[in-house]
């Protein structure tokens, strides 16, 4: 079994490698807060230094963290991985960030021998709880089929979408698409809560149509209970959305309906609901129609 490191056991981190022990694998892990790595050294692992000790006794290191600085410290910056790693190292960078820092990265990997995999994921806490996630992944076909499996323990699917960059690209397209059906359902669930009709009906009546999506399905009931507790913040969507704008941008795509959520969302932050779960999305319209979207009491 491949010796693998894991850096970034927050919200969908710790499950993550928590799945990787059940599964057999022998984890050195490493976070700047004691706390998860007390927990996943419980369920098995092994605790390591820094970011360097973690590379330094792995043939696979996986990154799994907030944004694109968090993630350039941990592989550049001092005691980063890039300082322990071994030629022939395989990096799977598992972090939502932007697909340019995506091939930077992988660039300066490469000049130590480290081969690099940008392999974001979508499905929020549950989905890494239950091993069930979409990988979206880039990078050389290779370098995939090696970790093809680790990446299955993780994910109920794991697809090569591109070079490197391209899992990235792809997760940003995807964060648009949830972004937007979080938007259109909130607006629809105050419509008909607001015109008297019970909500939780409205749900049941429209799920199985073409309306119907996964999103609906995770999200409608946690409104419904009034239970914004984050499986993915707002504050990440919001940079998920920042770097699916720039990008847009720069290659020269209109994104008028992201553009209009990312202000949505904005709103809420400056309401002090950034650290909601992106489901929360409908307060933003709660509180402009003066309705809230409950379950109603029998």
């Amino acid at each position: 079994m491949e010796k693998i490191g894991f850096i970034g056991l927050g919200i969908m981190g710790k499950p993550m490698a928590m799945n990787l022990i059940k599964a057999g694998y022998s984890l050195i892990v490493y976070d700047i807060r004691s706390g998860p790595v007390k927990e996943v050294v419980a369920a098995g692992a092994k605790e390591a230094k820094s970011s360097s000790d973690v590379a330094s006794q792995s043939e696979v290191v996986i990154t799994m963290l907030p944004n694109s600085p968090d993630m350039k410290k941990a592989v550049l910056g001092e005691n980063g991985v890039l300082e322990g790693a071994k030629a022939g190292m395989i990096l799977i960078d598992m972090s939502s960030i932007a697909p340019l820092v995506s091939k930077e990265v992988a660039a300066e990997a490469l000049k130590r021998g480290v081969e690099m995999l940008d392999a974001p994921v979508s499905g929020g806490e549950p989905k890494a709880k239950d091993g069930t996630l979409s990988i979206m992944v880039g990078g050389k076909k290779e370098v995939f089929e090696k970790v093809e499996d680790i990446l299955k323990v993780m994910g109920a699917s794991a697809v090569l979408v591109g070079d490197i960059g391209s899992g990235n690209t792809t997760k940003l397209a995807n964060q648009i698409i949830v972004a937007l059906n979080i938007a259109a359902m909130s607006e629809a669930m105050v419509l008909a809560t607001k015109a008297g009709v019970d909500p939780e009906r409205v749900y049941q009546a429209i799920r199985g149509g073409l309306a119907g999506s996964t999103v609906l399905n995770a999200k409608v009931p946690l409104v419904l209970d009034g239970n914004f507790k984050p499986g993915f913040r707002i504050e990440l969507h919001i940079k998920d959305l920042a770097n699916a704008l720039d990008t847009a941008h720069e290659i020269g795509v209109p994104v008028p309906l992201a553009s209009g959520v990312m202000e949505v969302m904005q709103a809420l932050k400056v309401d002090g609901k950034a650290g909601d779960d992106h489901g929360g999305i409908i307060q933003f319209y709660e509180k402009l129609a003066k309705v809230e979207v409950r379950r109603q009491k029998s």
